[in-house]
């Protein structure tokens, strides 16, 4: 056992406060690289530190990269591409099959959303209406494609536009999917989020469509969030990855939500 007095110890403990320092200043969040070149030292030196302050309970190691526990609120839109990146690129195949070239849809911002802009990069003459500005910039100027990003200020974390402003541009279309994210998806109260301007749209965006579906991957069963932006029946179809739990294709059955696995 190191004594926490010793100059190991001690050189320890001030690199991991000058991680924290770093995080803060970039926003909650850093790729391991980019700490290991501020502060000038190796990147396993670094993963060693970032062990030790996940111990602590104050960071959040991601694929890559580490995330302030302190700041509260969803990790930065490219962190969570790396979570679970093959069964939201399988999720992204599958839901790319339910879309015909020509129809129109909306994607909302989310990492499993930005997987199925990718997928739908051959698909032609779509109208897609997003608040999302990775999901614009991948399909603009494609095969045809007629993109509308939806106005209002830009989440730092992820480059998502919310509001009334994003709200009343959605009001404007009528779209044959709705394409949706979701934070958790609960046995007992359907599919959740943790933004309450996020259920809003979400749910604006569901109403304006002939179709809703769902996007989650196996991470969010059993998961639990504070906002119920829409009953659970208000949704056709759930595409994840893997089947869920009894209780949850329980209640998947009771609201007549169709399930699709990728």
């Amino acid at each position: 056992m190191i004594d926490p007095s010793s100059p190991t110890s001690r050189a320890a403990n001030h690199r991991e406060r000058e991680i924290l320092d770093e995080l803060r200043l970039a926003g909650g969040s850093g790729r391991i690289p980019f700490l290991a070149q501020r502060l000038r030292v190796s990147e396993e030196t670094i993963r060693r530190n970032i062990r030790a302050l996940e111990a602590e309970g104050l960071v959040v190691k991601v694929h890559g990269g580490v995330h302030l526990k302190e700041s509260g609120g969803e990790q930065p839109l490219h962190f969570r591409m790396g979570e679970n990146a093959d069964a939201k690129r399988a999720i992204a195949a599958r839901v790319a099959e339910l879309v015909a070239d020509g129809d129109s849809l909306f994607l909302d911002i989310g990492s499993t959303t930005a997987f199925i802009a990718v997928a739908l990069q051959k698909h032609r003459d779509l109208t897609v209406v997003t608040n999302s500005v990775a999901v614009a910039h991948t399909l603009v100027g494609r095969n045809g494609n007629r993109i509308f990003l939806a106005g209002g200020e830009l989440r730092p974390h992820d480059a998502g536009a919310f509001g009334a402003e994003a709200v009343s541009f959605v009001r404007r279309f009528h779209l044959k999917l709705a394409i949706l994210s979701t934070t958790a998806v609960n046995a007992a109260s359907g599919f959740m989020l943790a933004d309450m301007e996020e259920a809003e749209l979400s749910r604006e965006a569901g109403a304006r469509a002939e179709r809703r579906v769902v996007v989650a991957d196996s991470a969010k069963f059993g998961r639990s969030a504070p906002i119920v932006p829409m009953e659970a029946s208000a949704y056709d179809m759930l595409v994840t990855d893997r089947s869920p739990p009894e209780d949850i294709l329980a209640m998947l059955e009771r609201n007549g939500v169709s399930l699709a696995i990728a």
